[in-house]
């Protein structure tokens, strides 16, 4: 069974890209054209986005740096402790809807300490799979497209992180224990 997954996710993309391209011929799209017009577009939005993704790393390394992770962290620690979650988890928890790489980090620190079979390994897993970025990504697309009034946009991003560190707390707890 293993087998027919990894043949299908080896020829997901060729095949994605092959019907694509398929298909745009059929509908006289000039693909190689349009390509090349996307990538340049490309470049200067990633140009236009360095100031924003700095500054999101930049706010990050200043509440790491300046002891304010630490104090948030045990703050919160009575919530988690109540809701049964590994105090282990807390800085990623926090970490993750700022930095993907700095949450990555801290879920390979936690995979080599504890193993990625261990409780604390399956759930980092399933909450670096199962969250987002939410700042960082409303930071790179509103900044983007010059959105200055989020309205409820960050209010919705993060009550769906709570919700997914939640419920990946639940499920891992369910079918793992723990």
């Amino acid at each position: 069974m293993i087998n027919v997954f990894t043949a299908i996710s080896q020829w997901a993309i060729p095949l994605f890209i092959f019907f694509t391209i398929t298909i745009s011929q059929f509908r006289g799209v000039k693909v190689f054209e349009t390509f090349v017009e996307g990538a340049k577009e490309g470049i200067f939005l990633s140009i236009k986005l360095i100031p924003y993704i700095l500054g999101v790393y930049v706010a990050f390394g200043i509440l790491k740096e300046s002891g304010a992770l630490i104090f948030l962290l045990s703050f919160l620690s009575p919530i988690y402790q109540l809701l049964g979650i590994p105090v282990e988890i807390f800085p990623l928890m926090i970490v993750r809807p700022l930095s993907g790489p700095a949450s990555l980090g801290i879920t390979m620190d936690l995979l080599e300490t504890y193993g990625p079979d261990s409780f604390i390994g399956r759930m980092a897993s399933t909450i670096d799979g199962s969250t987002d970025t939410t700042l960082y990504i409303m930071t790179l697309y509103f900044g983007a497209v010059g959105v200055k009034n989020i309205r409820y946009a960050l209010i919705v991003g993060l009550s769906a992180d709570v919700m997914a560190f939640l419920s990946s707390v639940f499920f891992v707890k369910l079918i793992f224990g723990g």
